[in-house]
């Protein structure tokens, strides 16, 4: 017996390589063009689902076989240039006709230009004690052959100047000039120069600060970054206690009405020293400034996930008894949980629904409150009780009354335990007990005397 004798294999090799050489051999799938070997292989000749195009083929232009394309070392004039000077480089030229017009680059040479003024506009408008005529030509001169880099004219400046001292001379005479040239100061009252003149000690300022903002090290700017967000953090959330305040604590004068109500609702809502039962507190102004800290610092949230924290705050110091009939208030009204569309107005106003339901569920239980508390005194105070007769009659009665010993009298007992009955709890010390006169003497027999 052997391994093929346990699995109940045949023994007869010949069948099975005939087997295997009935079985149809796959034919070879040629990989298409544009395809790399590597992904070709992963997919194995699926479709891709974006189709594929070779590169080279994009590349690829269609050139017509009328156009001859060479390049050619050929001479240039630029209009950028005053001095006719002749250059050469290299021109692509098609079918053998040069390019004609200007340099390319030429249209890239822009140029200001710089005010001239005349002697007598100089004496007229232009005179200024720290700077003589000739220090102001050359300044203009320099100017107009730099094109305002003033960092160059200060080192081509033949006396001691800085670059603020220039600009000032330079944008002030400018404005002199165009300001004395108009016919009117109104035509050019919105003139760059006019309208925005220059400073030379705010710009003096402005490097200086700049100076130090860059001489300082990662450290000092970790720190000056913390506090920048410290401050921000602090105005912000003062900002958002500041509104909150004012949403929280409306005015009085329009949720009540005139007269005595106004009053009343004023000493139940904005006394402070009012005791409150337990149950019902002031609204959590605190609370609600503290969230919308919170959104603020968010910046990006949905207003609905806003709504549901806003809500949150606001029924904090409820119960969940309290909070469980603000919803079926909402619910009676016909009014959603949640708003169907969540725009700023309507979810506006659904907090401002919830917080009056609110209100109203804490007045109602103050005027429960006061109405427990009123009929307390009512029943705590004393009343005479009907057809008691007046302490004088009862004397007069006593005395009338033939005396009859205790050890006689043996509904005596019954009586007074029938009237303690009567009497309602801790009114023992305060009423008398009635003696037992309704029941009439006992008759003594012959026998007893």
């Amino acid at each position: 017996m052997d391994a093929k004798d346990i699995l109940g294999l045949p023994k007869n090799g010949p069948l099975m390589s005939q087997e295997k050489k009935s079985r149809p051999q796959k034919e070879s799938q040629r990989k298409p063009d544009g395809i790399s070997r590597e992904v070709y292989a992963l997919t194995g000749g699926i479709a891709p689902l974006m189709p594929s195009i070779d590169i080279n083929q994009l590349k690829r232009r269609a050139l017509s076989e009328s156009e001859k394309i060479t390049w050619q070392w050929l001479p240039f004039t630029s209009s950028a240039r005053k001095d006719n000077l002749q250059l050469y480089h290299w021109v692509r030229v098609v079918n053998g006709v040069p390019p004609t017009g200007d340099y390319s680059f030429a249209k890239y040479n822009k140029s200001v230009d710089v005010i001239e003024y005349t002697d007598e506009e100089y004496e007229k408008f232009l005179s200024n004690p720290s700077w003589t005529k000739e220090e102001t030509d050359q300044l203009f001169d320099l100017c107009k052959r730099f094109d305002l880099r003033f960092v160059i004219i200060a080192d081509r400046f033949p006396s001691n100047r800085t670059v603020e001292e220039l600009k000032d001379r330079y944008y002030s005479v400018s404005r002199a000039i165009t300001i004395a040239r108009a016919p009117a100061p109104a035509d050019v009252a919105g003139h760059p120069l006019v309208k925005e003149p220059y400073n030379a000690s705010q710009e003096v300022e402005r490097k200086r600060a700049l100076s130090m903002v860059l001489s300082q090290t990662k450290h000092q700017e970790r720190r000056d970054a913390e506090v920048l967000a410290e401050a921000k953090r602090i105005s912000e959330s003062r900002k958002a206690a500041k509104a909150a305040e004012e949403t929280e604590l409306p005015d009085v004068s329009d949720a009540a009405p005139e007269g005595t109500e106004k009053a009343g609702i004023d000493v139940i809502s904005t006394s402070p020293n009012a005791q409150l039962p337990s149950g019902i507190a002031a609204p959590p102004v605190s609370e609600t400034a503290s969230t919308l800290a919170s959104l603020r610092m968010l910046r990006v949230y949905l207003r609905t996930y806003g709504l549901e924290q806003m809500v949150q705050a606001a029924s904090s110091s409820a119960g969940l008894r309290t909070i469980k009939r603000v919803e079926q208030t909402l619910q009676d009204l016909g009014v959603n949980l949640k708003p169907k569309v969540p725009t700023k107005l309507v979810c506006a106003e659904h907090l401002e629904l919830r917080k009056e339901i609110l209100t109203l569920l804490n007045l109602q239980k103050q005027v429960q409150y006061k109405e427990a508390e009123g009929s307390s005194y009512r029943e705590g105070s004393y009343s005479e009780t009907p057809g008691t007769p007046p302490k004088r009659a009862q004397r007069a009665t006593d005395q009338d009354r033939t005396f009859i010993p205790d050890s006689t009298s043996f509904g005596g007992e019954r009586a007074g335990k029938k009237d303690q009955k009567r009497k309602g709890p801790g009114r023992l010390s305060e009423v008398p007990s009635s003696p037992a006169q309704s029941k009439r003497p006992r008759k003594l027999k012959t026998s007893d005397g």
